[in-house]
């Protein structure tokens, strides 16, 4: 009986997450263009309560700097582009801004370790014990998701376009859909890296070799796209 191979769920997800990932980023960015604060809170707590309302404008930067609960946030260049469109304000660095400072060159350098992130993980996928382990092809689906939705930012807009903005008990990076698949997916291979079962000898040793490996391109995708390294 042939082996199981679970690539298509790889696949489906990387195409998924990269999908919602530009769909999510392209809309919230076109709508929130039009509204004057740039902000929307999927609810707040402090200082007003409101859920899923535009945030409005409040002069007191005080007030805005008060301001707790979960938004979609986001901002533009102060000059259009050649065509009149306005320019998204991007993260031109990682690791919560690390190298933003030199903007085109450390994008640069962060675009291209994404890239090879990306190819490292579609050559994995390529492997039997790959292919045969369910979780671990999720794993990766998730983490090439989110890559590749960065990699494109990256390449198309000289940087990452970020809107989401936690502010509760404590105040998070702005992120994006990417991001989320890229600590789901960062979260379930350290998971499936240290807490797998063990089957039979032979078997172990490849997966646990190609697991490892995977983890270390996790980790280099996670440091090129803005998050903590797995």
């Amino acid at each position: 009986m042939p082996e199981r191979s679970f690539r298509v769920f790889l696949w489906s997800l990387a195409l998924v997450g990269l999908t919602a990932d530009q769909v999510s980023k392209y809309g919230v960015f076109s709508w929130l263009h039009g509204v004057e604060t740039h902000s929307y809170a999927l609810f707040q707590t402090a200082p007003e309560s409101r859920t899923l309302s535009v945030v409005p404008l409040d002069p007191d930067p005080s007030l805005r700097m008060a301001q707790r609960g979960f938004f979609l946030r986001v901002d533009f260049e102060a000059e259009p582009d050649a065509n009149g469109k306005p320019i998204p304000h991007v993260n031109h660095g990682a690791l919560f801004g690390f190298g933003r400072d030199y903007k085109t060159l450390a994008n640069g350098i962060f675009a291209l370790i994404s890239f090879f992130a990306a190819v490292a993980i579609v050559v994995w996928s390529s492997y039997r014990t790959t292919a045969s382990d369910r979780w671990l092809c999720v794993a990766l689906g998730l983490i090439l998701a989110g890559t590749l939705g960065n990699f494109y930012d990256r390449i198309v807009f000289n940087g990452v376009r970020d809107f989401l903005h936690w502010n509760l008990w404590f105040d998070w990076p702005v992120f994006n859909i990417a991001d989320c698949c890229l600590v789901g997916g960062a979260g379930l291979l350290l998971v499936q890296a240290f807490f797998a079962a063990e089957t039979e000898k032979p078997a172990v040793g490849d997966k646990q070799s190609i697991s490892n490996a995977s983890v270390a391109v996790a980790g280099m995708a996670c440091a090129a796209n803005g998050l903590p390294q797995v």
